[in-house]
């Protein structure tokens, strides 16, 4: 079989634990794509879209902070945040991905305020585009 052990795990609990046949993520050096037998890696996560492929189809998700980890052939996703694309309330992420713009055209926020609108702009981006994956 050419499949690997898969598991997803946030703050919340276990998302997936299974097989998978590639993961592909964002990390913060760019995306990277694992397929069964990838060598023994760590890589911190950014924020961006998975995608879980398995003998059942591809799943998307908003996913966001946290380290990916291959050992010994099992591959570990720890995420702060991890919503597959069904779960995602693709209003409210609109709402957010307009709010965090307004925010950022504002001219007297303070360097931290303008890194967290520009961090909550990027994860409402990542949950429309994986919503639209479905």
């Amino acid at each position: 079989m050419n499949e690997f052990e898969l598991e997803i795990v946030t703050p919340d609990g276990l998302l997936f634990e299974g097989n998978a046949r590639k993961i592909i993520l964002r990390t913060v050096e760019g995306d990277v794509g694992i397929l069964p037998r990838h060598s023994d890696y760590v890589a911190p996560l950014a924020i961006g879209v998975a995608r879980v492929f398995t003998q059942s189809g591809e799943r998307s998700a908003a996913c966001a902070g946290g380290m990916v980890s291959v050992m010994n052939g099992v591959v570990r996703v720890v995420a702060s945040t991890f919503e597959w694309s069904e779960d995602i309330d693709v209003e409210r992420a609109l709402k957010a991905k307009e709010k965090a713009q307004t925010r950022l055209e504002e001219s007297k926020r303070s360097d931290y305020e303008h890194r967290l609108a520009e961090i909550k702009l990027k994860k409402s981006l990542a949950r429309l585009s994986a919503s639209e994956r479905k």
